[in-house]
C-alpha cells in the first residue's frame, strides 16, 4: 500500500463521504469540508411540525455490486419504497401509463433520505474529522511545502481559516462549484476544460403537508397512486412522502418542478413560485385543500443533463480529483461509484 496521506475532501454528500470512508479504509488521513450545516449533500432530509420531507433524491436503484456490498454494512438503514410502480401523468394529471411493477425496486433510506451518508459519516464525526458550516474559498500550495495543498475557507458569521497540510484535494461538489475552485489554477487547466463540459439543470421543489386526511375513514387526499412522474409544464415529479417506510402517517406530497421550468424561473421571489407550483399540483392531483405546511427548496443544481462520461478525474501529478453523481449521471448510485472509484485511484 502506498504511504499514508493527509487528503482534503470539499463536499460531504454521497460521493464525498464514499470516496472519505474508502480512503480511510485504505490507511489515509481525511479532512471532509462542508459549506452546509448538515451531511449528504442532496441525500437530505427536512424536518416540519407534520413529518419529513426528502426534497433532494427521492430514492435510489442498486445495480453496481460494490454498492450492495457497502449497504451491507448498514443493515436496516435501507428499506425498499412500494411507490416501484410509478405512474406517468399527462399535462392534465391523467394516468397515461405505469412502469412494469417489480423491474428495479425503488429503495430509501429511513427514516429520511438523509440518514444513509449520516451513518456513513459518523466515525469521521466521531474523529473530528469534518469541519460543517465551512466553504472553501480558495485553493493554492501550501507555502511552507510547495509540494502540498492548503485551502482558505469561510465559516460562520464570515470568519476565515486556512487549513494547510494536505497531499491531495478532491472536490466532491456539484460541477459548476468545482469549476469556481479551478479556475485560475495552473496546473488544474485539463481538469477544468474536462468539467466544463458537463451541464447541470435546476430543480425549485414543494413540501405540503395536509394533516385533515388522518381521520377516521381518511387516510389520504386524492389520487391512489404514491409516486409519478408528470408532463405538466411546471411539474416533472410527485411523490406522497407518508407512503414511504420509517415516515410518518400524515399525508405530505414532495413536488419537484421541471428543469426547464425551474430554469425560467430560478430567480423569481420564492412566493411567486411556491404559488405556481401550489396551482400546478392541485391541477394535477385534485387535491384542493389548503395545506397546513408549505416549505420550498431551490436547488440550483440538481439534475445532470451532460455528464462527464467517466467516473471521475484524478490527476495524481497535481494531487487533484473530482467526483460526483454528474460524472455519470444523476442517480444516487452514479454518486457512490464515482466517489468508490476516485478514491481507489488515489489508493
Amino acid at each position: 500500500m502506498n504511504a499514508s496521506k493527509h487528503i482534503a475532501i470539499i463536499g460531504a454528500g454521497m460521493a464525498g463521504i464514499t470516496c472519505a470512508r474508502t480512503l480511510v479504509q485504505a490507511g489515509h488521513r481525511v479532512s471532509v469540508f462542508e459549506k452546509s450545516h448538515a451531511l449528504g449533500g442532496r441525500m437530505a432530509t427536512r424536518s416540519s411540525p407534520f413529518g419529513t420531507f426528502d426534497h433532494g433524491a427521492q430514492y435510489f436503484t442498486v445495480r453496481d455490486p460494490r454498492f450492495v456490498q457497502a449497504l451491507e454494512t448498514s443493515p436496516g438503514v435501507c428499506r425498499p419504497w412500494s411507490a416501484n410502480t410509478v405512474q406517468v401523468l399527462d399535462a392534465h394529471g391523467r394516468v397515461a401509463a405505469a412502469a412494469a411493477p417489480g423491474r428495479e425496486p425503488h429503495w430509501v433510506a429511513t427514516p429520511g433520505m438523509s440518514a444513509l451518508v449520516r451513518q456513513w459519516a459518523q466515525p469521521l464525526v466521531d474523529a473530528h474529522r469534518i469541519e460543517l458550516q465551512t466553504r472553501v474559498t480558495g485553493m493554492e500550495r501550501d507555502p511552507l511545502n510547495p509540494a502540498r495543498w492548503q485551502l482558505r475557507t469561510q465559516g460562520v458569521g464570515d470568519s476565515s481559516h486556512v487549513y494547510s497540510g494536505f497531499d491531495a484535494v478532491v472536490l466532491a461538489i456539484p460541477s459548476p462549484q468545482a469549476l469556481d475552485l479551478l479556475q485560475n489554477m495552473p496546473k488544474a487547466g485539463a481538469l477544468h476544460k474536462k468539467v466544463s463540459k458537463v451541464t447541470v439543470a435546476p430543480c425549485w421543489t414543494l413540501m405540503l403537508a395536509y394533516p385533515q386526511a388522518v381521520q377516521p375513514g381518511l387516510t389520504t387526499l386524492g389520487p391512489q397512486w404514491n409516486a409519478a412522474r408528470s408532463t405538466h409544464h411546471r411539474i416533472a415529479w410527485l411523490a406522497r412522502e407518508s407512503s414511504k417506510p420509517g415516515r410518518g402517517i400524515i399525508e405530505r406530497w414532495t413536488v419537484q418542478a421541471s428543469a426547464a421550468w425551474s430554469a425560467e424561473h430560478l430567480e423569481d421571489e420564492p412566493q411567486r413560485v411556491q404559488a405556481k407550483l401550489v396551482k400546478a399540483f392541485a391541477e394535477i392531483t385534485g387535491i384542493r385543500a389548503e395545506p397546513a405546511h408549505v416549505d420550498l427548496q431551490r436547488w440550483r443544481y440538481a439534475k445532470t443533463e451532460t455528464a462527464l462520461g467517466q467516473s471521475h478525474l484524478w490527476d495524481a501529478k497535481a494531487g487533484l480529483g473530482v467526483c460526483g453523481d454528474w460524472c455519470l449521471g444523476h442517480r444516487v448510485e452514479d454518486a457512490f461509484v464515482s466517489g468508490l472509484e476516485l478514491a481507489l485511484a488515489i489508493t
